[in-house]
């Protein structure tokens, strides 16, 4: 059908199917970003070690907030990839900041209810700072300041 004269109420038209960039649809590998590998590690540290030692009746409020927030930044990190624009994984990508802020003061909370041991707290807030910078790197690589 490609390149067929169609007629169309009493005209004549070419058609060409539309095609589109090769480029396209090629979408990041989240798994080669180092800002993702980080966020995973910190949102594996929160499910397994952090709201473990919580206690029960934290279950529907701050266990289960820390877990969305932290499970939130690896997933919007995730999500970017799959977009087609800069533009729009940056969006995502401020999404991730928001999630890990929220997660940083979580722990904050649970260190100061003693829900969890000072070390532990140090230890997630190490890994909570060392991804918050790699968001912010990697948004100012992607919006570069004329």
């Amino acid at each position: 059908m490609q390149g067929e004269r169609l007629k169309v109420k009493g005209t004549t038209a070419s058609y060409k199917p539309y095609t589109l960039p090769i480029n396209l649809f090629i979408m990041r590998d989240y798994k080669k970003l180092e800002v993702w590998k980080k966020a995973h590690e910190m949102c594996m540290d929160v499910q397994l070690y952090v709201t473990a030692k919580f206690p029960k009746e934290e279950r529907y409020q701050l266990t289960s907030q820390l877990l969305r927030a932290s499970l939130s930044v690896p997933l919007n990190i995730v999500e970017g990839c799959g977009r087609y624009t800069d533009k729009d994984f940056a969006h995502f990508l401020d999404n991730s900041l928001g999630s890990i802020n929220e997660a940083d003061y979580c722990c904050f909370v649970a260190a100061q209810l003693n829900y969890i041991p000072n070390e532990e707290y140090e230890k997630v807030s190490r890994l909570v700072n060392e991804v918050r910078a790699m968001l912010i790197s990697f948004l100012k690589f992607l919006r570069p300041e004329n």
